[in-house]
């Protein structure tokens, strides 16, 4: 990814990786399905293998992260993974607009 200005948002960065549902909807019914799987595959796959080990280490060590535990309790390990991939890479988008370095949540 070149630049990451072409992207209106971080959710537009994720369908191009192929992160985000397919939509089969119609008649005001929104119906999603698996990931799309289109866009850069290598990509893809990098992210959900990094958040996979994310995901383990924190089933091993626990984690202060409340969003993945709840997550980790409601869906299936491989489910979770592809949302922590989805949101880690609109975090990467923000990172890369604004240019900024990453530095780790305050949780309260």
């Amino acid at each position: 990814m070149a630049d990451p200005h072409a992207f209106k948002s971080g959710r537009c960065l994720s369908a191009w990786i192929g992160l985000a549902p397919k939509q089969n909807s119609s008649g005001g019914k929104e119906k999603l399905g698996s990931i799309s799987k289109g866009g850069n595959s290598y990509l893809r796959q990098l992210l959900v293998v990094a958040a996979m080990a994310v995901i383990r280490y924190a089933e091993r060590n626990g984690t202060r992260r409340p969003w993945l535990v709840q997550l980790m309790a409601r869906r299936t390990t491989k489910v979770a993974a592809v949302a922590l991939a989805n949101k880690t890479a609109g975090m990467v988008w923000a990172l890369m607009t604004s240019g900024e370095r990453y530095s780790q949540p305050v949780i309260a």
